[in-house]
């Protein structure tokens, strides 16, 4: 067996070649990718009535692409999606966008870096939300999360004001989450694809964190291990072959969103 004597480096680096070589990409548009992610994050249970923003920047400075405000999750596709400007104005004239999109222009603004933000408030990021706890990653399936995450202790009321948007951009700092007490939490990307993926990690490791509090004490991960699986899993290329998967499950229940 040639791989017996491989290090893990070697291996890691051989796999990460392999899925270059062998996974093709899937070819969607931004706003196509937009749209299925939005239909993704219904089916994972991010649903929370019109509450909510999942945003992209679009090719021209400081303009992105959102949800028309009225609609749920469920009814985005790539042909209802809006274009507006840093001052929420819908360059089509067409709809508006959620008003408490006003804080994803703050972190564009602030992080020019993001190119994808998603906000949500699923289940299990808002229970977890009430007790004021920071998110703990203490499982391998979410140390994409780990040391990725910032805590955000205020809640500034209505999300529709500056105030918001300059805490969350301030708490954001280098990471790529934020975890928001008593609100749902958001995640931002250098693509969709790597957002969609944290907004659905983050749910999941709100709920094994509920689960693991409820049994017992919860045990912290080796600080150097977690960081390599954080670096493992967060590569472009890992980023959108489970994207890949993700929009494959999508368009058997949603073939109307692109």
């Amino acid at each position: 067996m040639k791989t017996a004597t491989k290090t893990k480096p070697e291996l890691m680096h051989r796999a990460e070649n392999d899925m270059h070589k062998f996974i093709q990409d899937a070819d969607f548009t931004d706003r196509q990718k937009l749209a299925i992610t939005c239909r993704i994050l219904f089916d994972k249970g991010h649903d929370s009535g019109l509450a909510g923003q999942i945003t992209c920047r679009t090719e021209k400075p400081n303009t992105f692409l959102t949800q028309r405000f009225g609609l749920g999750f469920d009814e985005i596709s790539a042909d209802n999606l809006i274009e507006v400007n840093q001052d929420l104005e819908p360059l089509d004239g067409v709809g508006m966008p959620n008003p408490a999109n006003r804080f994803h222009t703050w972190v564009y603004k602030e992080h020019p870096d993001v190119n994808c933000i998603i906000h949500t408030h699923p289940t299990h990021v808002a229970a977890l939300s009430m007790l004021e706890e920071p998110l703990v990653i203490s499982h391998m399936d979410t140390c994409a999360l780990y040391n990725d995450c910032s805590f955000l202790a205020d809640w500034p009321g209505v999300p529709v004001g500056n105030e918001e948007g300059i805490l969350i951009s301030e708490a954001l700092g280098s990471n790529r989450a934020v975890f928001l007490a008593h609100h749902g939490q958001l995640v931002t990307g250098k693509t969709i694809e790597e957002a969609c993926n944290l907004a659905i990690l983050i749910e999941r490791a709100a709920q094994l964190q509920l689960l693991a509090m409820a049994a017992g004490n919860i045990k912290p991960l080796p600080s150097a291990l977690a960081n390599e699986a954080h670096d493992w899993v967060s590569s472009d290329k890992r980023n959108n072959v489970n994207f890949a998967y993700y929009v494959r499950q999508a368009l058997k229940n949603h073939t109307d969103c692109i």
